[in-house]
């Protein structure tokens, strides 16, 4: 069974139960937009970005430096002697290369970068996400695969102004 069926499966059967002693409260929370809107989240995606310009723009000049080195090849190839135009095609080669672990290291680091972040950022939201539900004293609070909720139920702007 599929874990929001499972949900859903466990909530009826819990307002079964309880059906006549009391109302069980739902609430939803849309944790995409949580995890776009929140400060933290905001902060962080502008810190990565200025913390990591330097090094793409070094790639990004890197990439320009062997763009021009390809035109000179196709450009003066036909004029130049065998050997200045192998030795121009292993410069190439070699800067390639190059690029690729420089590109390959940028992204790991940029990738482990943003898990740090996303482990704060999601310690930061549950933390805040219960909360909201004791504060609000709801019984489930239900977020990914929510297939309809009625807007009423939607808690997802008082999370957000919660983790402000």
């Amino acid at each position: 069974m599929k874990p929001f069926i499972r949900i859903i499966f466990l909530a009826v059967m819990l307002s079964a139960t309880q059906a006549a002693t009391a109302e069980i409260r739902i609430g939803v929370v849309n944790v995409i937009k949580v995890m776009t809107e929140a400060p933290l989240a905001k902060t962080a995606q502008k810190q990565i970005e200025k913390d990591f310009a330097p090094r793409e723009k070094k790639l990004n000049a890197f990439k320009k430096e062997i763009l021009s080195l390809d035109e000179k090849l196709t450009r003066d190839g036909a004029i130049m002697s065998e050997d200045e135009g192998k030795k121009l095609e292993r410069q190439i080669i070699s800067k390639r290369r190059e690029l690729k672990r420089l590109n390959d290291e940028f992204q790991e680091d940029l990738n482990i970068r943003k898990n740090e972040i996303l482990s704060k950022l999601q310690k930061q939201i549950n933390d805040a996400l219960k909360a909201l539900a004791k504060e609000m004293k709801f019984d489930i609070i239900l977020g990914r695969d929510v297939l309809y909720f009625s807007p009423e139920i939607d808690v997802t702007d008082k999370l957000l102004a919660k983790l402000k």
